[in-house]
């Protein structure tokens, strides 16, 4: 087991401003701006909290790496992750910070930003189900192109691009692909779980997580059809329903 390095040692231009905060308030000083940031006393090196003033943009922080000079900023809108990316360089910090806390729209935040900061999520300020659906098929799509596996990109937007499965809200557990009626936890009980395969091998279709013999598909298109099938029918309406 690799020993984790002193977060003084691996951070010392940190370690000499006294906390995260500090040093990053030190480098938007140099920018020219002013950051709502807090000082987290359990972990003062490797840990500030970001105060928004918009109402619904909360649990937003930049953690430090703990084996490798890095940090990461995370900012979440409603319960659900809106940015989130990692640099070497805490000076790419304090515009990300900035535009988060003072309510920038995502896309000015990311045309700001020197790295990759968004999920493909586009913010729901009033919670509506049938928004949060479409902004979690963005986040879904991007990730599964992100994810360089080309099957499970090809099983994400096959399903995207069925409209009765579209109209649900898609989430994902170890990578299998299920729907829900409601965007809200707990989900109900899925019809259908789907595994996109690694290279080699067809995808598979289970009505149980774990079911010992699962459906094997060779293509997304045909499991997607399937799954179409499958839809019980007090979902049926819900998937009739089109929220583009």
């Amino acid at each position: 087991m690799s020993c984790e390095p002193d977060p003084a040692v691996l951070y010392p231009d940190v370690a000499a401003h006294g906390s995260l905060a500090a040093a990053l308030l030190a480098a938007a000083a140099g920018q020219g701006l002013s950051l709502p940031l807090a000082v987290t006393p359990s972990d003062p090196l490797r840990h500030a909290t970001i105060a928004s003033l918009i109402p619904h943009r909360h649990s937003s922080y930049v953690t430090a790496w703990h084996h490798e000079r890095r940090w990461t900023i995370w900012g979440s809108s409603n319960n659900r992750l809106m940015i989130c990316g990692a640099t070497a360089d805490l000076r790419e910090l304090p515009q990300v910070i900035r535009g988060w806390a003072e309510g920038a729209s995502l896309e000015a935040i990311g045309q700001a930003a020197l790295f990759d900061v968004l999920t493909g999520r586009f913010e729901v300020p009033d919670n509506n189900p049938v928004d949060i659906i479409a902004s979690e098929w963005q986040w879904m799509l991007k990730d599964a192109r992100d994810a360089d596996w080309p099957e499970y990109q090809a099983l994400i937007e096959a399903a995207y691009a069925e409209p009765r499965l579209r109209r649900l809200y898609p989430y994902t557990s170890h990578w299998e692909l299920g729907f829900s009626s409601t965007p809200d936890y707990p989900f109900s009980r899925p019809f259908v779980w789907i595994d996109a395969p690694r290279g080699a091998g067809g995808y598979t279709i289970s009505e149980e997580r774990n079911d010992p013999d699962p459906m094997q598909i060779p293509t997304p298109a045909e499991a997607i059809a399937i799954a179409v099938d499958r839809i019980p029918a007090d979902l049926q309406q819900t998937s009739l329903e089109d929220p583009a």
